[in-house]
């Protein structure tokens, strides 16, 4: 035996298992549940989203008859803080989730040029990748010594570089520059984090090798160039040297060659040289020397 109960739809109930399915710079996706299963009617959310920066809301409504509802939030900003809240249209009970925007990315090739007195730093332009990102907002970079453990603001700048000076000798020091923050020090963009050795030793081997790999490869690399062209040339010439000496040595052969024999015949080294120059002229015979043939 069995029974079908059907439960009376109860509107004061709040929406289930809110949560985010994906948060970016300036939009989020929530979703949620109808309070009950199988609305025979379209059902009218309000979706509330309070800026905890800004200290501002903003309503939207939301009607359908879906039992699972994703509803995208937009118009947010990037390294944003939210409060959102979802019930029914009339002030039933509310369900609520906590939002934090992705912030802005950092910023990229941030490297260290040593000057006499004082060292700059630089970085590429946010602007190049953030579409969110306007110039006129700027940069903020702080500075941490590690030898007494304090944190300095350093200052703000609109620019792709900032002077940094009255460092301290024996010092370690670590530099960040992130997009600027908004309201109170909150919105902020990402940090780009470099280290600087004391003063004196120069830049530690990372800030080296951001800071002067240019001018390395600008050396390496003709240096490297010049090397390869001297070897070639080395090659050629000891190959045709080889050719040389080869074609020498066979026409030599060829010159004492005895067909008779089947084999070439050499003197020995004394006989070598410059002997035939030496040697008077033979330019006759006489005839009181008499002649013997074999």
């Amino acid at each position: 035996d069995y029974v079908v109960v059907k439960m009376i739809p109860d509107n004061r109930l709040p929406p289930r298992h809110l949560h985010s399915v994906h948060t970016a710079k300036t939009f989020a996706v929530i979703k949620w549940e109808s309070p009950y299963d199988s609305p025979d009617q379209d059902m009218l959310y309000a979706v509330a989203v309070k800026d905890l920066v800004r200290k501002t809301d903003k309503i939207y409504k939301v009607k359908t008859r879906n039992s699972t509802v994703e509803y995208t939030i937009k118009k947010l900003e990037p390294g944003g803080k939210y409060h959102v809240i979802v019930q029914l249209g009339n002030m039933s009970k509310e369900s609520s989730m906590k939002i934090n925007t992705v912030p802005l990315s950092a910023p990229d090739a941030l490297k260290i040029i040593t000057e006499n007195d004082h060292i700059l730093l630089f970085w590429k332009s946010l602007a190049l990748k953030e579409s969110n990102f306007n110039e006129s907002r700027g940069y903020e970079i702080h500075m941490f010594d590690s030898l007494m453990n304090i944190t300095a603001y350093l200052g703000n700048t609109t620019e792709n570089f900032f002077k940094v000076s009255n460092l301290k000798i024996g010092h370690n020091y670590s530099f960040t520059v992130q997009a600027s923050c908004l309201y109170s020090g909150q919105m902020c963009g990402e940090p780009a984090t470099l280290l600087y050795d004391e003063l004196g030793t120069g830049a530690d081997s990372s800030a080296q090798k951001t800071g002067r790999s240019t001018d390395v490869a600008a050396i390496v690399v003709p240096v490297l160039f010049l090397l390869l062209v001297t070897l070639g040339i080395g090659f050629v010439v000891l190959y045709m040297r080889h050719r040389r000496l080869q074609n020498s040595f066979t026409a030599f052969a060829n010159s004492h060659y005895s067909s008779r024999l089947g084999s070439a015949i050499f003197s020995s080294g004394d006989d070598l040289g410059d002997e035939d120059d030496e040697a008077p002229m033979i330019t006759g015979f006489s005839d009181d020397v008499p002649m013997v043939i074999a």
